[in-house]
């Protein structure tokens, strides 16, 4: 994040900085939104995800789609600024799902790597 924030940074360095913030945090949601895309795409791991060797996939156990992948950032987005609501919904969901992998019918799996 530290590094995408650069070329917003010196572009924006003039700019009024009322008008920049919110830009800048659409921007840094957006280089978000594409790592974790990209990450849950090509394999179903983040790096985190890879250490404790977790894996993502649809409830079919088939690799995510960019719909899923989209879909579940989007929605996790929400339940983690509601002071992480939608992770706190996996301990009264009956296969201990997150809300947003409720919903974006996506689930956590130990991976065999």
């Amino acid at each position: 994040m530290f590094l995408s924030s650069l070329p917003f940074v010196m572009i924006a360095q003039e700019a009024d900085r009322a008008a920049a913030r919110p830009l800048f945090q659409l921007y840094l949601l957006t280089v978000a939104a594409a790592y974790f895309v990209w990450q849950w795409r090509g394999g179903g791991q983040t790096l985190a995800m890879k250490t404790w060797r977790l894996r993502l996939v649809t409830r079919e156990n088939a690799p995510l789609p960019l719909r899923h992948a989209a879909i579940r950032f989007v929605l996790a987005v929400p339940g983690a600024l509601l002071l992480g609501g939608g992770f706190l919904w996996a301990l009264v969901d009956r296969e201990g799902l997150f809300l947003h992998d409720r919903l974006a019918g996506t689930k956590i799996v130990r991976s065999e790597e």
